[in-house]
């Protein structure tokens, strides 16, 4: 079954550009930036005005919570805050869990979710060894969902109208991974099957 003490290691995730760094109290100036961000409000679906101080303890509390593993995306060489992304809502008994990502504003469309989706996955699989990932996307976020299509995410379903944004409803799309369909997806073969 799966490992939960991999989600109390908070791990340092290292890729070709960037790093995956346990979240703490010094990301929490830049996360604030993030979430003040329109558009990154509008992608995550955020309602709620996070002041700094809400998020300086969030961040401050990520390395005691050892039932899920907050991330923080940032550059390998200069160590910048790129954005941030989470693996929570474990189901130890199904071997599942969802995920989540926010990036920050100059960090969308040069990569850097794909890079940073594939390195969670393979943690999530690997050393947590979960079975299955999902998530949730609205439907008028086509870039975030090609994204996850490349590492592996299949659509598995819309809950209609479940978001309420800027006046108008929007259908929320769930996505899921396998960790026994990663070679599917162009990634590595699952292990034993090279």
């Amino acid at each position: 079954m799966i490992d939960t003490t991999a989600l109390a290691e908070k791990p340092v995730l290292t890729g070709a550009r960037i790093r995956l760094a346990p979240l703490s109290l010094r990301h929490a100036a830049a996360f604030h930036t993030t979430f003040l961000d329109p558009e990154t409000r509008r992608l995550t679906g955020t309602h709620h005005h996070w002041t700094l101080t809400e998020l300086q303890d969030w961040c401050a509390g990520a390395a005691e919570r050892t039932d899920r593993l907050d991330l923080a995306i940032e550059d390998r060489e200069t160590g910048t805050y790129l954005g941030d992304l989470a693996l929570s809502q474990i189901d130890r008994h199904n071997a599942h869990g969802t995920f989540r990502i926010a990036l920050a504003a100059e960090a969308t469309g040069r990569g850097i979710g794909t890079e940073a989706i594939r390195l969670l996955l393979d943690y999530a699989f690997d050393r947590v060894r979960l079975h299955r990932v999902q998530l949730e996307v609205f439907a008028f976020n086509d870039r975030a969902r090609r994204a996850y299509e490349k590492c592996g995410f299949e659509v598995e379903g819309r809950m209609r109208e479940a978001l309420f944004w800027d006046g108008a409803w929007h259908d929320v799309v769930v996505m899921a991974a396998l960790g026994s369909r990663r070679g599917d997806a162009g990634e590595r073969p699952a292990p034993g099957t090279q």
